[in-house]
């Protein structure tokens, strides 16, 4: 949850926007928001794909958690901003570095509703940072939208961090021979002359870095319609590889559920675009492939598993602070020996070996619990946090390990955690204090020995 501002201790109504106090997250000190809690945003969107424009309209419903005389959002100064309301009337507002300071007529009392709409249009493109570039891109003939961490300014104004969680309405025109994969369930589809409105509903709560949009010339295939419905999507020349590659989604799909709890979302799909991609990208309901990783030399199948898993560690049950990343990249990296282990490749202990090999002879020396933001999203925070879930496993055995499993992801769907949350429900599960283990995996920047069965 956001901290109150510094203003706010001090009795005063109005939070200071930009002071240091107001800081949600030091990795993303730039990013998110005080003073009210997003609900929901509508989006109605006009994207033309030779030009690269997008025009849209984005109603953000919140609540005031304070006095605010002010407000803001994020939003990428390569979009422009026409016009703001706020509760239906006209509103001041100025856009800077990012933020789209907002000022409403009459200022929003405690608890009061808040409805801001804002008309704005440009020329989409990531945003680059420490981590390269993220967001909205093109293709060779089409989009795509790679939020994390912080790019989902680049198309739309939200309040971007993932605390902050809501419900999406997202609606696209676009050129009607491209389809639209956005996320949620898909509840219009209507063709005009030569444009397409694909509309999309997303209830469960999803935070801005996983709202996401694919655009481009594709096929569906349905894998499976049951118990939930798991679709692939690529482009006509790449379907029969890409079906080949993704089939075993299915049973993937099984093999979670008995394992982690049920299915969190309506529907799983799978994107494959024409142009290849370095990494997959993960969105709340679907996961985005490269043409490269259809490839038989390519190793697939455990990336097609990691990104399956995140619809748990990550989608459903997703970080309060960046700082927590293990939460969700640890859980979905151990899946992936998870998923070998079941379908007759190394087993999750071969895997912790090989890895725990791999960090003895790195350089990573950092808590897992604080990697750094320069360093959260390293091959060795995945592999150490995986190492660390297979360590609980040994001490507590698989049958307490998977029930722990399966009621973090119940007790904690669509919410938001930290990783003292995961260490106190595991105490629940263990008959022996765990804090030792704790403090050697999580805590001390050295790696502990191996861990051993008790």
């Amino acid at each position: 949850m956001p901290g109150k501002s510094g203003a706010l201790r001090h009795g005063r109504q109005a939070p200071v926007l930009g002071n240091p106090d107001d800081i949600i997250d030091d990795y993303l000190p730039e990013n998110g928001n005080t003073g009210y809690r997003v609900s929901r945003y509508d989006l109605d969107l006009q994207y033309k794909v030779t030009t690269n424009r997008l025009a849209g309209t984005a109603i953000i419903t919140a609540t005031a958690k304070a006095h605010l005389a002010r407000l803001q959002l994020d939003l990428a100064p390569t979009m422009s901003v026409t016009q703001v309301l706020v509760n239906g009337a006209r509103a001041r507002h100025t856009h800077r570095k990012g933020k789209l300071t907002v000022t409403p007529t009459t200022p929003v009392p405690p608890g009061g509703a808040l409805s801001v709409k804002v008309r704005y249009a440009g020329n989409p493109r990531p945003i680059r940072g420490r981590w390269g570039e993220v967001g909205w891109e093109e293709l060779t003939a089409g989009s795509l939208c790679a939020n994390q961490p912080n790019g989902a300014p680049s198309w739309f104004p939200c309040d971007d961090h993932p605390v902050s969680k809501a419900s999406y309405r997202i609606a696209i025109t676009t050129d009607s021979p491209f389809s639209v994969v956005a996320n949620g369930v898909l509840t219009e589809k209507r063709t005009k002359a030569a444009q397409t409105r694909w509309v999309f509903e997303q209830t469960e709560p999803m935070t801005t870095y996983l709202a996401s949009i694919q655009i481009g010339q594709y096929e569906t295939v349905s894998l499976a319609k049951s118990p939930v419905p798991v679709d692939l999507v690529a482009p006509r020349a790449l379907r029969a590889q890409a079906r080949a590659r993704f089939e075993p989604q299915v049973q993937m799909l099984d093999l979670f559920t008995r394992l982690f709890g049920p299915y969190p979302f309506p529907r799983y799909t799978a994107v494959v675009t024409e142009d290849p991609l370095d990494i997959p990208l993960e969105a709340q309901g679907f996961s985005t492939f490269g043409a490269n990783h259809c490839e038989p030399a390519n190793d697939a199948e455990r990336l097609v598993a990691h990104e399956l898993a995140h619809q748990w560690f990550g989608n459903s049950v997703t970080l309060a602070r960046w700082k927590d990343i293990w939460l969700h990249e640890g859980f979905a990296c151990y899946a992936e020996w998870l998923w070998s282990e079941h379908s007759g490749g190394r087993s999750a202990d071969e895997w912790a070996h090989h890895y725990y090999a791999k960090l003895a002879a790195s350089r990573g020396r950092r808590p897992l619990t604080d990697p750094g933001p320069d360093l959260m999203f390293e091959d060795w925070v995945y592999k150490r946090g995986a190492l660390t879930l297979h360590a609980l496993r040994l001490r507590i055995g698989d049958e307490s390990f998977f029930a722990l499993l399966r009621h973090w992801t119940d007790k904690y769907r669509y919410g938001s955690v930290s990783t003292e949350d995961f260490t106190t429900l595991a105490a629940g599960h263990s008959s022996q204090a765990l804090g030792d283990l704790w403090q050697a995996w999580l805590r001390e920047p050295a790696l502990p020995p191996f861990p051993l069965r008790s």
